[in-house]
C-alpha cells in the first residue's frame, strides 16, 4: 500500500489575488495588466527589484509604465523576483 505525502500548500499571495483579478477582468488590455505589475512592483521596490532582475531601475519604470509593451523575458524576471509564476490555463468555455 502506497502512503500518501503531506506536501506543504502555499496559500495564494495578495500579490497573486491582485494580479490574476486584473488578469481575470482585462483579458485583452494589455496596458492594464502591466499598469498592475507595475504597482506589485513598485510595492515590493524599484530599486530590489533591479537588483533582483539585474535590470536597470530606469529600464523596469519604462517596461511597467503601460506606454510600451516590455519583452516576455522582462516579464519573466520581474514576477520571478516577486516570487510569482505565470500559469496557462484553459478557458472556462461559457468564455469562449
Amino acid at each position: 500500500m502506497s502512503q500518501i505525502q503531506d506536501f506543504p500548500v502555499r496559500a495564494e499571495s495578495a500579490e497573486a489575488r491582485t494580479l490574476n483579478d486584473i488578469l481575470d477582468r482585462t483579458q485583452d488590455d494589455a496596458a492594464q495588466i502591466i499598469l498592475a505589475l507595475g504597482a506589485l512592483a513598485k510595492n515590493y521596490g524599484m530599486s530590489r527589484l533591479a537588483r533582483e532582475t539585474g535590470l536597470s531601475r530606469e529600464s523596469l519604470y519604462k517596461s511597467l509604465s503601460g506606454t510600451r509593451s516590455p519583452e516576455f523575458a522582462t516579464i519573466l524576471k520581474i514576477l520571478s523576483a516577486l516570487d510569482l509564476d505565470l500559469v496557462v490555463r484553459d478557458k472556462p468555455i461559457s468564455a469562449r
